[in-house]
């Protein structure tokens, strides 16, 4: 398809009788940022290896920019791994230039995007050091720099934000979307679901080798179904008082939806008691909350 990025159907991946990858299909699309989530162990990184050719499965196909994973067409794709792929005992600046120069990048494009870059994320003054005398924080930010100095069309991440302070993770969000902006499509693995919530629109679930989810958030959440109601009033009504609630921000009182409860009788209580209510709406389920429904469904099943 014209408009997708990354297309995999039927990908498995045996190593003897374990099954590490088992019949993952789904696709990402130019300019989306997609979310792919899944447990320690259910075989994400294992995935995002076989769609950059690092490893071939044993069956099934992939396509990344309509074609094959191969050299010349992955040097239009930015990888961040989760595991620190900088040489250790190298200058900064040199690691960045060496790595551009690798996506095709000639000498002097190399450096000045290197110089660019590691201002943009505050490491200039740090470029003459060895990435080994950087921090874990400082070695993610020149990594994820590194895997997007060649304006790449297709930019996957694994654990893009881990050992970031919240400053960091939002210049890296932003950045990010300033990468979609430009057209780049996105796809990042996280165990932070307020992440995914936040910037993707579409995600696929994996769990123990198998894909468990995929399509669009929204609608996802909506299949799920409201969990809880949130009301703004001037009071609680004497028969919610035990209710099980939090209170929010601004005075909004969620009331979580449970065995008899429906929106409709937390309504009546209010209506009954004589208080007016200023706003009342369903509350969909986080994405934590759909993430382990699903898994433990799908564990539950095996």
């Amino acid at each position: 398809m014209k408009d997708t990025v990354l297309e995999i159907k039927g990908l498995t991946k045996n190593y003897g009788p374990r099954t590490v990858v088992n019949d993952v299909s789904f696709d990402v699309r130019r300019g989306e940022i997609f979310g792919f989530l899944g447990p320690n162990g259910s075989g994400k990184t294992t995935t995002i290896r076989i769609c950059l050719g690092i490893i071939r499965p044993n069956q099934g196909r992939v396509k990344i920019l309509g074609a094959e994973p191969e050299r010349n067409v992955l040097k239009r794709v930015g990888y961040l791994p989760e595991e620190r792929g900088l040489p250790k005992k190298v200058r900064l600046m040199d690691a960045m230039r060496y790595l551009g120069r690798l996506k095709g990048l000639t000498f002097a494009q190399a450096e000045q995007r290197a110089d660019e870059a590691l201002k943009r994320v505050n490491l200039y003054e740090s470029r003459n050091k060895k990435v080994e005398n950087l921090s874990k924080g400082m070695t993610q930010l020149a990594q994820f720099t590194a895997a997007t100095l060649h304006d790449p069309e297709f930019i996957v991440l694994d654990e893009p934000f881990a050992g970031l302070d919240p400053l960091n993770v939002d210049l890296m969000k932003e950045m990010l979307l300033e990468r979609q902006r430009a057209g780049a499509a996105i796809m990042f693995s996280t165990h932070v679901m307020s992440d995914v919530e936040e910037l993707c629109e579409r995600v696929a679930l994996i769990s123990d080798s198998r894909l468990i989810l995929f399509g669009n958030l929204a609608q996802i959440k909506r299949r799920h179904g409201a969990n809880s109601v949130q009301v703004l009033a001037q009071a609680i009504p004497d028969s919610l008082a035990n209710h099980n609630k939090k209170t929010l921000r601004n005075g909004v009182v969620e009331y979580a939806i449970r065995n008899s409860d429906t929106p409709e009788t937390i309504l009546r209580s209010y209506l009954d008691a004589g208080i007016d209510v200023e706003r009342f709406q369903l509350a969909l389920p986080s994405l934590n909350e759909v993430f382990v429904e699903e898994v433990s469904r799908a564990r539950a099943a095996q």
